[in-house]
């Protein structure tokens, strides 16, 4: 039997993926035991390292520092999902000259690395650490977001955007209830992806003093007589990241499938005729 796509696999290929699947489950298996000596032989989980995530001190700082991570984030993501959309709908204008300001700004500001709009903002305009952090997540992420903009736009069927205006819609309209709402389920995981990279810069606040989650955790590592417990500090800030990634990205689906069950964006279904409607339609074109 064979699909529209590929032939399903034999008995030699299901054995053969099945080889390749338990060398390659092994080989994990042995890097995670690796990793494993290397972090016992090294005494990274003496109770020594440990004893100090258990002091209420410690533990509000970091609480602090990972609530100052979502603060900056918070507001960087929606200035820049705001910025984006601002700097898309100027590349999208029939306007020449605001076409032109619109794709001067997003291809500056997206050429420009984050950390050098961060410190420039933080130094040259004496701003405050989490003005400068905001104002450059801002910036570079809202330039990448226009782009995603202007794609997810672009991408919806011509047809659309003529069916629209040939009914009497303004541009406007056009783009607010046609265009719009197609190109955002297509736009979702880029804007998604974006938004991981905004919460994970983020972390670059403690380059210029602002005590975020990563901050509190270099306090902990450097500036505590406790054998400099780095790894331990690696081994407790990493997964939060991770798991605010994570936390971000099944948002993304369960928008998604909102989507999907919206009234709204679903075709309506056509009745089936039936046989006696056929009957008396074929009787009446007959008479």
């Amino acid at each position: 039997m064979s699909t529209v796509l590929y032939d399903l696999p034999g008995p030699r290929a299901r054995r053969r993926y099945r080889c390749v699947g338990l060398v390659g489950t092994l080989v994990l298996l042995a890097l995670v035991g690796w990793i494993l000596f290397l972090l016992f032989h090294t005494h990274q989980f003496t109770a020594a390292k440990w004893t100090p995530f258990a002091y209420q001190g410690i533990q509000e700082l970091l609480l602090t520092g990972l609530g100052n991570t979502l603060r900056a984030f918070g507001l960087a993501a929606v200035l820049a999902l705001a910025l984006g959309g601002v700097l898309a709908a100027g590349r999208l204008s029939a306007h020449r000259p605001i076409r032109w300001a619109g794709t001067l700004l997003v291809e500056f500001f997206r050429a420009m690395p984050v950390l050098v709009l961060i410190f420039f903002i933080y130094v040259a305009l004496r701003a405050e650490p989490l003005t400068a952090l905001v104002s450059g997540l801002t910036l570079y992420n809202g330039s990448v977001l226009a782009e995603v903009f202007r794609s997810g736009v672009n991408a919806v069927e011509r047809g659309q955007g003529e069916a629209a205006y040939a009914l009497g819609m303004r541009k406007t309209q056009v783009m607010r209830y046609v265009l719009v709402p197609q190109a955002v389920r297509a736009m979702l995981p880029a804007i998604i992806s974006q938004l991981v990279v905004a919460l994970k810069d983020t972390s670059l606040g403690f380059l210029i003093t602002y005590e975020e989650f990563l901050h509190a955790g270099k306090l902990i590592a450097s500036n505590l007589d406790y054998d400099l417990p780095f790894i331990p500090v690696v081994m407790v800030i990493s997964p939060v990241y991770i798991g605010m990634c994570m936390l971000l990205s099944w948002l993304a689906t369960w928008v998604a499938r909102r989507q999907r069950r919206n009234p709204k964006v679903e075709a309506g279904g056509v009745a089936a005729p039936e046989p006696a409607t056929l009957q008396q339609e074929d009787h009446r074109a007959r008479g």
